[in-house]
């Protein structure tokens, strides 16, 4: 497991349960803390971690004799730390992404970075998990479901073995491209929920955010090779609306932040963890433009993080859009 953030410690967390698992933490002192205490307390305090989860600093060691490299580095590190980690793979071992995000500067989704990172590894060993997962829940043992994809079927069924437990459902699909785009586009649209909620507006609006947010999602994925019905899925319309309705998300309380008039740059320096749709929401974009897919809201939500927009500014442009028919353009 590379990245011991609150998600990449979680998942590391449900593998030690099923197979010997080794954590890798850039921070000396995250691998200090988990050592001693069995413990997060930098990214996931309050929970005890297993006793067979190791915790190293080594890339070296942590990927010696791996059949499984999970990688849970934010999207703005995963080119750089996955290139150094590069000589230690082991070439038959799958690869998963759990880092829900697309690359700023090339607009590229993460098992597509993986794959420049990995050149000597099969891209169809190389997948991606994708579902509505806040971490404290899992860790705390509330029913959850995920997505795995890979392009083959036996990769896939492998990690769905080896992560499913009786509070953890883990589905399979083939729609690596789709999984992708559902989970990180849609930490963009919960930074638009985020606002309207912080902006103090009800269900109604929420409501038409997320039903137009899935919307340019599918499209964008539709665009890129995913199935339409993925979108309808646990990758999703199941992580989008957790994404923009739980007080957990990162995503959604940086909207919130931002409607109160607060500065991206003094919200971000108040978080521990990173709140992926701020980094996502220029590579959406860029992807977007690159695939000649319309997606409003997240246009507007580029435009507040540069601080082209206000708050209010945001309900202001998507309200006064043309009106059109609902189904024009839906994928």
């Amino acid at each position: 497991m590379l990245g011991a953030g609150a998600w990449g410690t979680t998942v590391a967390s449900l593998a030690a349960t099923a197979g010997e698992t080794c954590l890798w933490a850039l921070e000396p002192e995250v691998v200090a803390a988990i050592t001693e205490r069995h413990e997060n307390t930098f990214y996931l305090a309050g929970f005890i971690l297993p006793d067979t989860l190791e915790v190293t600093g080594d890339l070296a060691e942590a990927l010696d004799g791996a059949e499984l490299v999970v990688v849970a580095v934010p999207s703005r590190h995963l080119r750089e730390v996955t290139v150094r980690a590069a000589p230690w793979v082991p070439p038959g071992s799958l690869v998963l992404s759990v880092t829900k995000g697309i690359e700023v500067e090339s607009g590229k989704r993460m098992t597509e970075v993986l794959e420049e990172s990995l050149p000597d590894h099969d891209r169809t060993s190389i997948g991606v998990l994708s579902g509505p997962n806040l971490a404290t829940e899992i860790m705390a043992g509330e029913p959850s479901a995920t997505c795995v994809a890979f392009v083959d079927t036996e990769p896939a069924s492998a990690v769905q073995q080896l992560l499913t437990s009786d509070r953890f459902r883990v589905y399979t699909s083939s729609d690596v491209a789709g999984c992708e785009i559902g989970g990180a586009v849609k930490n963009v649209i919960a930074i638009a929920a985020g606002v309207a909620d912080g902006l103090g507006y009800g269900m109604n609006t929420k409501a038409a955010l997320i039903t137009r947010g899935l919307a340019e999602l599918s499209r964008l994925g539709v665009s890129v090779g995913g199935h339409p019905l993925t979108f309808l899925g646990l990758a999703g319309n199941g992580d989008l609306i957790a994404t923009c309705s739980s007080p957990r998300s990162r995503n959604h309380y940086v909207g919130e932040q931002l409607a109160k008039g607060r500065r991206i740059g003094d919200i971000l320096a108040g978080m521990t963890s990173v709140a992926e749709g701020v980094e996502t929401a220029p590579g959406t974009l860029r992807l977007a433009r690159r695939q000649g897919v319309e997606m409003p809201i997240s246009e507007t939500v580029g435009d507040l993080l540069a601080g082209r927009l206000t708050a209010g500014g945001v309900v202001t442009q998507l309200m006064r859009r043309e009106p059109r028919a609902e189904l024009d353009g839906l994928l």
